[in-house]
């Protein structure tokens, strides 16, 4: 199951489950919920925190927290 540290810059995916059904009421008001889509922004140097966009809202969560959200990454198709 891809989570959202699989993901490549400015790749997205869109948000299917929960590792551990435990996650930070911030996190689900902002809109990290099933359906959902993230897109990776940015990765610090040290590779933690992890900057997303989680449907238009930047935020950076911590590596650990981010493995914890499974996705399915959209495949991005090119036009003719």
């Amino acid at each position: 199951m891809a989570t959202v540290i699989d993901l490549a810059y400015g790749q997205k995916g869109i948000i299917k489950d929960f590792s551990e059904h435990v996650l930070p009421i911030k996190l689900l008001e902002l809109g990290c919920l099933p359906g959902n889509s993230v897109e990776l922004v940015q990765i610090a140097p040290l590779n933690d925190p992890i900057y997303i966009n989680l449907n238009g809202s930047h935020i950076a969560i911590r590596r650990s927290l981010a493995q914890l959200i499974e996705l399915d990454i959209v495949e991005e198709t090119q036009a003719p």
